[in-house]
């Protein structure tokens, strides 16, 4: 059957995007909310969600801010689901405490939502949440570094580059993963910067992009110019602090690690750009949760987690080419065989 595409503007900041096929397009409607259209992972998952939907005749409808932390957008997307009568919300939330209220009023109006890699907070205000570990992601790349470095990751010199100034739960789950892992004590656990270590440098945020990564790394160095470690939220904000050591000549003095697995952070990992990096699986989370939708249409039943977890984990490796000694690992010749974008 051929596919039909329809794309609409919501407000001046999100789109709309629908793919189905015309016999089932008013049979079930889900929804993607995507916090942006440009960052590889979240095409990837758009490619997930679109190519599951034809494959089972649900109408997808996909929309994505400017830029990562784009609440408004968000919300008004939310809005605009519940309007058309959509079984479903998949959602990557930018601000996962404000979205809560209108994710409570699209289930109150009938319709499963499901968190896709960034859990709400709290967890429980979503249907069900498909997900990285976020946490191990973090703790993966934290012990990795610390098993590098040695003796010397007892004088390391940390910096964080995070997401965004509200501290997503992916954010805070990625960043304290990487500090248990490393042998730093998070203090509070959901909670970023309130650690005491004299090890950690400073956090800066870099809302997930190329641009953010340079700046923040740059004002890291203004703080302490000797720092040596480096954690990213995301590969592309891995690039943009590579970007800004390699101005100033100390790209080979400073270890970085991120978290995501797309194509491009594994050949960043085989060039010496980033040491290691935690690879997730946002195709699957996405194709996963459209299934999990027309299940909810079809029979009105809700997914159910992992056993032993409160989600459902869609898997993460270390994706890296110097393995450490007790962090388990693939190269990047499996990583690229595994990888998106």
């Amino acid at each position: 059957m051929k596919t039909t595409i329809v794309s609409a503007a919501l407000g001046a900041l999100a789109l709309g995007v629908a793919f189905s096929t015309p016999a089932a397009a008013a049979d079930v409607t889900a929804c993607l909310i995507t916090k942006t259209d440009t960052n590889p992972f979240f095409v990837k998952m758009k490619e997930g969600a679109t190519a599951k939907a034809q494959e089972l005749g649900v109408t997808l409808k996909a929309y994505a801010g400017k830029i990562d932390g784009d609440h408004d957008s968000q919300v008004a997307a939310v809005e605009s689901c519940i309007a058309d009568g959509a079984k479903g919300i998949l959602i990557a939330a930018s601000d996962t405490k404000a979205i809560v209220d209108q994710v409570k009023k699209a289930q109150a109006a009938g319709l499963l939502v499901i968190a896709l890699d960034t859990p709400l907070d709290p967890a429980t205000a979503a249907d069900a949440t498909f997900a990285t570990d976020n946490l191990l992601a973090g703790k993966l790349i934290g012990q990795w570094a610390a098993a590098t470095m040695g003796d010397k990751a007892k004088d390391a010199k940390v910096g964080f580059l995070d997401l965004t100034p509200s501290q997503p739960t992916v954010d805070v789950l990625r960043d304290q993963g990487f500090m248990i892992g490393f042998g730093i004590d998070p203090k509070d656990p959901n909670k970023i910067g309130d650690e005491d270590d004299p090890r950690i440098v400073g956090h800066d945020v870099t809302n997930g992009n190329e641009e953010g990564g340079r700046t923040a790394m740059e004002n890291l160095l203004q703080k302490d110019p000797d720092i040596n470690v480096i954690h990213t939220i995301n590969e592309p904000a891995a690039v943009g602090a590579y970007q800004a050591l390699k101005a100033v000549g100390k790209e080979n003095d400073v270890l970085i690690v991120s978290v995501d697995g797309g194509c491009p952070g594994v050949k960043s990992v085989t060039e010496g750009v980033i040491g290691a990096t935690s690879q997730q699986y946002p195709l699957m989370m996405a194709a996963l949760g459209v299934e999990a939708i027309k299940k909810f249409a079809d029979t009105g039943e809700k997914p159910k987690p992992t056993e032993g977890k409160d989600f459902f984990d869609t898997g993460v490796a270390l994706v890296t080419d110097k393995p450490a000694a007790g962090v388990e690992s693939i190269d990047t010749k499996v990583g690229g065989e595994k990888c998106w974008g």
